[in-house]
This record gives C-alpha cells, sequence and structure tokens, in this order.
C-alpha cells in the first residue's frame, strides 16, 4: 500500500487537477456568456436569442472543456445538489465553488477589459444602465419585479436546471449516447433562457452571477451588489440557485429515480463521487 504522505499527496494533486478544470470550464461558459451580453447590450449587435444561445454554448463549450477530469460542474448548486444526492464528497464541495467563481471572475475582468471602450461610450457612469451586462437584476432592471420575486424565480429556474440535468446524465434513463450530454445540456440552457429569463436573468449559478458581480465591483460599478431599488441583492442569485438545485435534484429522485427499471439498475444517481464525463453543468 502507498504510505500516508504519498496517498495524500496523490490525492492532492488529483484535486488540484479537478479544481483547474473547473475554473477552466468556468472561464470558457462566462466568456461567452458574459461577452455576448455586452455585445447585445452595449454595442445593439443581436438580440436576447443571441444571449440565450451564447450562454447555451458556453456551457457546453465549458463541460467538454472540463467533464473528463472534475465531471464539469461548472455551478457551484450543482456541485451542491451532487453531494445532497448523488455522493459527490463534501469535502471537495467549498473548494468546487470557489474554483468556479474565480474562473467566473477572471473572465469577467477579461470581457470587462476588451469592452472597455464600447462600455464607456453605452454607459459612461458605470451605472445600474449597463450593470447586468455582468450580474443579473431582478426584471432584469426594468420591469417590476422585487427581489423576493428574483428569489423565488431562481429557486424555480434551478430547480429545473437540476431535474433535468439529472435526467439527461442518469444512465439508467435515456442519456444521450457518444458523449454528447454536454450538448443537450447547453440546449437545456438555451430553453431555460427563453422561457425563464424575464424575472431575475436566469443566473442558476451562483459562481456565474458572483464572480463577474465582484469583477464589476472592482472595475467601476459601485452599486454592483444593489438592485435597482437600492436593496441588497447580490446573495439572491447565490442562496435561490442552492436551495433550488437542490429541490430539482430531489424532486428528480422522488418522481423518476425509485420507478426506473429494476433490470438496468445501476447507481441510484449518476456516479459524482469520481470525476466522470456524464457528471455535468
Amino acid at each position: 500500500m502507498l504510505g500516508g504522505d504519498v496517498a495524500e499527496r496523490i490525492r492532492a494533486r488529483g484535486l488540484l487537477g479537478e479544481l483547474a478544470a473547473e475554473f477552466a470550464g468556468t472561464f470558457i461558459l462566462i466568456l461567452f456568456g458574459v461577452g455576448v451580453v455586452a455585445q447585445v447590450a452595449a454595442a445593439g449587435i443581436g438580440s436576447h436569442d443571441s444571449i440565450a444561445w451564447a450562454w447555451g454554448l458556453g456551457v457546453t463549450l465549458g463541460v467538454y472543456v472540463s467533464a473528463k477530469i472534475s465531471g464539469g460542474h461548472l455551478n457551484p448548486a450543482v456541485t451542491v445538489a451532487l453531494a445532497v444526492f448523488a455522493g459527490f464528497s463534501w469535502r471537495k464541495v467549498a473548494p468546487y465553488a470557489l474554483a468556479q467563481t474565480l474562473g467566473a471572475f477572471v473572465a469577467a475582468l477579461i470581457v470587462r477589459w476588451n469592452y472597455t471602450e464600447v462600455l464607456a461610450k453605452f454607459d459612461p457612469g458605470h451605472t445600474l444602465k449597463s450593470q447586468g451586462v455582468f450580474s443579473t437584476l431582478p426584471g432584469n432592471g426594468t420591469l417590476p419585479v422585487s427581489m423576493w420575486g428574483g428569489l423565488r424565480d431562481q429557486v424555480i429556474g434551478t430547480a429545473i436546471l437540476l431535474f433535468l440535468i439529472l435526467a439527461i446524465t442518469d444512465a439508467r434513463n435515456t442519456a444521450p449516447a457518444a458523449n454528447l450530454a454536454p450538448v443537450v445540456i447547453g440546449l437545456l440552457i438555451v430553453a431555460i433562457g427563453m422561457a425563464w429569463g424575464t424575472d431575475a436573468g436566469y443566473a442558476i449559478n451562483p459562481a456565474r452571477d458572483f464572480g463577474p458581480r465582484l469583477a464589476s465591483f472592482f472595475t467601476g460599478y459601485g452599486t454592483a451588489f444593489r438592485d435597482q431599488y437600492g436593496d441588497l441583492y447580490f446573495w439572491v442569485p447565490i442562496i435561490g440557485p442552492l436551495i433550488g438545485g437542490v429541490l430539482g435534484a430531489g424532486l428528480y429522485r422522488l418522481l423518476i429515480t425509485r420507478f426506473l427499471p429494476a433490470e438496468s439498475e445501476g447507481a441510484d444517481m449518476p456516479d459524482t463521487s469520481k470525476p466522470s464525463e456524464e457528471t455535468s453543468a
């Protein structure tokens, strides 16, 4: 057997690789997601459909980058839900969330830097007018949705996300073949964006929202943590998705997992105790 020190070093290297993959996958996601919002909102190139498709493609590409090494979570809500229901190691939850948030933060800084001139022309004061490029607001900053409406929306949207991620990646169900799960999950993000984007901008991912929010705060957006009503809002796209993710995963287990055919039984849920291509989003 390996000595304790050697085994611990091997585990540490393995975790380091997983964290690097989560950082890189989330980094890719945000380059496309925040980048497209900057292009549409500040430059007037594209539309809501452009935003929905670019976010979906960003998820697909980010999962393909990271899934073999880390499982391609890219989202603390996914990581927590899989720890609750699918045997993912609790000791990895906080490091994964930190790596995901850091990847989102660095990617948003690059978008902020690259779109410096365009954002300055569109919104010289770096106000709420362009804050939504980086982070979400209730009613997208213009519609009469309250902070609590945004929280409701984030719980529901992330529950939908996790319910369907588990359906897509469950080998006992009709999982996509030939490594196509990331593509289908990307289409799921497109669908959520097209159907659930009004009330709170479909963050459905604490890292996706908080990392860019922090990047905008450090680069001139003094109101980054507040909504258009002046309320502290940054916690809503963190707490809402964490609750919704566990709810959605629990509903999948309650309504689907226990009724799947016995002859195709494998794990009760997708096995995420070890990183796998089939654990994603």
